[in-house]
């Protein structure tokens, strides 16, 4: 029998999507060994959102409010005291979770397994599959530690959907900040402007730019009325951020985010090994190169080889046409 304890992800005092896709992995461990999972809501808004995850199955949520703005080195310490009386602790392989997770491990001791792409509980034995060498192979993992850190990737998870019933809540008080966290404060938190588009990890159409729009001018005027023609999120190369084009929060790829839409538009990619790996498991891939040989055109759905500064405006107005 195997417990499980989801960390949830806040932000401005509400659950992100993210925290759904820990919980189907809890959920899924849980079946498959006989236990039981909570779900711990803590930082700023911890109260409010923990109301957000009781119809989710949970056995209890706890909500542990911390002031003042995330900082793993203050947050790692609750964590690890409640998390050690379970088998598994799990957080989304977001930012927050990759930020948070390796903190708790070391305070617990415990064993790691990041990017989940799979998990299977035959015999009662937890195995993780996690894949390797940007996403060529794919390795299964046990853990031997009493207590278990894990991370799925959202991208692989269907996220949980509310379940009925209502989990009990129960207030967590703060541990002791350790030397670390006494050491450390604070300051702000800047964000890339906000839009009315979905977020890039969450959104069920994807349309990326790479360093063939040559400019940030060419995301503006070419690529961005795609992206709204679709009611898309907009991505990009990891070239095209280094270059400037747009913010680096919009790479997709092994060292930007993980994607996995249902239709992922690649415009001026060619689709280096570490761009494939962040989002080749989407269901539908197209692109758009010059190129007929670009790499990309191995994992595409459909690729059309064209100039895309004649071809994407045609694309918009078509798409526009077909939505009206």
């Amino acid at each position: 029998m195997t417990d499980v304890l989801v960390i949830a992800e806040l932000l401005d005092g509400k659950v992100r999507k993210t925290t759904h896709s820990a919980i189907t992995l809890a959920k899924q461990i849980a079946a498959g060994t006989g236990g039981a999972f909570d779900v711990l809501a803590i930082g700023d808004g911890a109260k409010s959102s923990a109301a957000e995850l009781t119809g989710f199955g949970a056995r209890k949520v706890f909500a542990t409010q911390i002031d003042g703005g995330y900082l793993a080195e203050k947050y790692a310490p609750t964590v690890a005291a409640l998390g050690k009386s379970y088998g598994v602790v799990t957080v989304t392989a977001s930012t927050f979770g990759k930020d948070l997770a390796p903190r708790v491990a070391a305070k617990l001791g415990a064993g790691v397994a990041s990017d989940l792409s799979g998990v299977s509980t035959e015999g009662g034995t937890v195995t993780y599959k996690r894949p390797m060498y940007a996403g060529n192979v794919y390795g299964y993992v046990q853990i031997s530690t009493a207590v278990q850190v894990a991370t799925p990737r959202q991208s692989e998870f269907q996220p949980a959907e509310p379940s009925g019933g209502v989990s009990p809540i129960e207030d967590l008080a703060a541990a002791a900040a350790d030397a670390a966290g006494a050491r450390i404060e604070f300051v702000s938190l800047e964000q890339s402007t906000k839009t009315a588009r979905p977020e890039l990890s969450e959104a069920a159409t994807v349309v990326s730019g790479g360093r063939a729009l040559k400019s940030a001018e060419g995301f503006k005027t070419v690529l961005e009325p795609l992206v709204d023609a679709f009611g898309a999120a907009m991505g990009a190369s990891r070239a095209a951020c280094d270059a400037g084009y747009v913010p680096n929060d919009l790479q997709v790829g092994q060292t930007g985010k993980v994607v996995a839409p249902k239709l992922y538009v690649a415009v001026g990619i060619s689709g280096a090994i570490q761009h494939l790996a962040g989002m080749k498991g989407s269901r539908v891939i197209v692109a758009i190169n010059k190129d007929k040989e670009a790499p990309i055109a191995q994992v595409a759905d459909y690729f059309l080889v064209a100039d895309l500064f004649k071809v994407v405006p045609e694309l918009t107005e078509a798409v526009k046409k077909a939505r009206a």
